[in-house]
Formats: C-alpha cells, structure tokens, sequence
C-alpha cells in the first residue's frame, strides 16, 4: 500500500498523461486520412485585427463535401488575409475566393504527399512520447523528494516508481496504437 502523497503524485501524472493522449488525438485528427475534414485548417494562424489569430475565431469552417472545404470569414475585411493564410499553411491547399465565402478544394492525396503525412503523424507520436517521459521523470523527482521529506521506505518509492514505469509503458502504447491506426487510414487508398 502506497502513502497518500504518493498516491496523489501518481495521480496528477496520470491525470496529465490522459491529457497529452488527448492532445495528440486532436492533433492526429488535424492531418488528412482521405476527406477534406475542418479540423485540417485548425492549425492556420491568420494575421488579423493586427496580431495572429486561429482560423476559427474568425470564421465558420465546414465540410459539405468529401473534396471541399468551405470558409466563411465573418468579417469581409479578412478575406484577403484568411485566403493567404491557408495558401501559406504547410497544407498544400490553394483556396479561391467568391467574394461570399472562400472554397479550399482537397485534391487526392499521392503517394509522396501520404508518405510526408505518415512522417509528420510519426513526429507528433514522438513528441506526445517526449511528453509522456517528461511527465514520468517529474513525477518521480516528486516521488523521490517526498520519500525523503517524509522519511518514508525506500521499498515504497520503489513501489510507486514501478507503478509509475508500468503506466508510462501503458501509454507509450497507446501512442504507438492510435499511431498505427492513422497511418494505415492515411495509406489506405
């Protein structure tokens, strides 16, 4: 049986962990797997209003279409900026404007261009791994200090240090599950 503050060490960790899984599931979501979806355009930063300003706090995003992608900025003072925003993402997209809304064709993903996603959904999976690490070593510097504030057994901090090894490992796991799963839904033709 572990201490309290043990516990609650332990807890905080995991409770972070399920967060940075979270976090990498949104992100994943952001990289095309086949249709055009409105999460592709949540990264795009636009230069609005004077500062930089995500896509979606200035205009309506949707999908009608497995190929299009529509945005409808809510200020048509913005348009030039939102259209040039999306043509300098990293996306690849070349949006036109109608002068009511801007219309973002998704043409079919090649063979080069779903390689290229497999790598950046490869890099996410490794920096939510970083993540997870990060969060293991400061929970067990917490787990080491409490030990000797409290003057506690070694066998109990070897005790939560195991748990905390064996969750870690449970989550990079996780990673490495929804990443298979994503690339395979990115190279499925």
């Amino acid at each position: 049986m572990l201490d309290e503050i043990l516990e609650m060490i332990l807890e905080d960790a995991l409770e972070r962990m399920d967060k940075t899984i979270a976090d990498f599931r949104g992100k994943l979501q952001g990289i095309r797997a086949g249709r055009a979806t409105p999460m592709m355009l949540q990264d795009v930063k636009v230069n609005a209003y004077g500062k930089m300003m995500p896509l979606n706090h200035l205009a309506s995003v949707t999908a009608p279409q497995p190929d299009l992608i529509i945005v409808q900025p809510w200020d048509r003072a913005t348009f030039r900026s939102v259209e040039r925003a999306i043509m300098s993402s990293d996306l690849g997209l070349n949006p036109s404007n109608d002068g009511a809304l801007i219309r973002v064709p998704v043409p079919p993903l090649t063979e080069e261009r779903r390689r290229a996603l497999v790598r950046s959904a490869r890099r996410l999976g490794e920096e939510a791994k970083i993540a997870i690490r990060n969060i293991r070593r400061h929970a067990k510097d917490d787990v080491k200090a409490t030990q000797e504030e409290e003057k506690l057994s070694e066998d109990m901090r070897y005790l939560a240090e195991g748990r905390l090894q064996d969750e870690t490992n449970s989550f990079v796991r996780k990673i490495d599950d929804i990443l298979r799963v994503k690339e395979h839904a990115i190279m499925e033709i």
